[in-house]
């Protein structure tokens, strides 16, 4: 492992010897451009192992994504090489059904200290909930990005993340009324403390998120991957690509379905993933929004 082979595989040509926000800001970016966020392994027969050597070498040397235990437990690695004060924290994500925060830490963030100031990354949420850039830990602050803005709001010791987005324009008519389609203007996206949490924190769930059937992660096979205007995703047979027009007050979403037979070259072509094993696309009942 080392930090030449991750910056290739992010397009990162820069210096890295300040470890500065300017800096920060242009990793975080890069990697959420060229690491799509999927959870692919589980519906081809892998299985997702929060190891680091593992995960770097699926993730920078094989050409693929992951999900969040996977691409911030990198990112963390990553961060600490370059010289960055960086703490791990477990995030709880906001479920529509429960209307309240899931009780495990099932997301991984980071926390990073630049000049006496604190920032939270996240290099791995997905579609319209993933920032581009490092948050401020400032609550209250509106912190406009091209998905929308974003706030962090401390309630009493626990941080709540919560965004305000734009309405949706579905293109396609097959999909106005899809579940898919996010209709709510500020969403809240999941909570965190910023008690420091070590790798073996996130053990179990990493093994429970990808063999419980009530899991969303079991019930849905998922690659999203953001672009310079917005991002595109196939969600079970599903696949999206969706424009952000802050201009115009809407975010643009060409949705399609895609036959078996073209699954793996809408892969190739679009989140340049390539499986090894067969995937079964899996698109059950589950609340999840683009």
């Amino acid at each position: 492992m080392n930090l030449e082979e991750y910056f290739k595989r992010i397009g990162f040509h820069g210096s890295y010897e300040n470890p500065d926000l300017a800096t920060l800001k242009l990793i975080h970016k890069q990697h959420i451009l060229s690491i799509p966020f999927e959870n692919l392994s589980i519906h081809c027969g892998e299985k997702i192992i929060m190891d680091l050597e593992v995960i770097f070498n699926k993730i920078v040397r094989s050409s693929r994504g992951g999900w969040c235990l996977e691409n911030n437990f990198l990112f963390s690695w990553v961060l600490r090489e370059m010289g960055y004060n960086t703490t791990t924290l477990g995030s709880r994500v906001f479920n529509s059904t429960l209307n309240d925060f899931g009780p495990l830490d099932t997301h991984l963030v980071n926390k990073v200290i630049i000049d006496g100031k604190a920032y939270i990354t996240d290099v791995s949420f997905g579609v319209s909930f993933q920032v581009w850039e490092p948050l401020e830990l400032i609550s209250g602050k509106d912190q406009p990005q091209a998905a929308g803005v974003f706030r962090l709001i401390d309630k009493g010791g626990v941080w709540v993340l919560e965004k305000t987005g734009r309405k949706p324009e579905v293109i396609n008519p097959k999909f106005a009324e899809s579940s898919l389609v996010n209709r709510k203007e500020t969403k809240q996206i999941y909570c965190f403390t910023l008690v420091p949490r070590e790798p073996d924190h996130f053990f179990e769930i990493n093994h429970t998120l990808q063999t419980d059937p009530n899991s969303l992660f079991t019930n849905k096979s998922i690659c999203s991957l953001q672009t310079p205007t917005g991002f595109r995703v196939l969600i079970g047979w599903t696949y999206s690509e969706v424009t952000y027009k802050p201009e115009e007050g809407v975010d643009v979403l060409d949705m399609r379905d895609i036959p078996d037979d073209e699954i793996e070259q809408i892969l190739r072509e679009k989140f340049s993933v390539k499986l090894h094993k067969k995937l079964n696309p899996v698109s059950n009942k589950a609340c999840y929004t683009l």
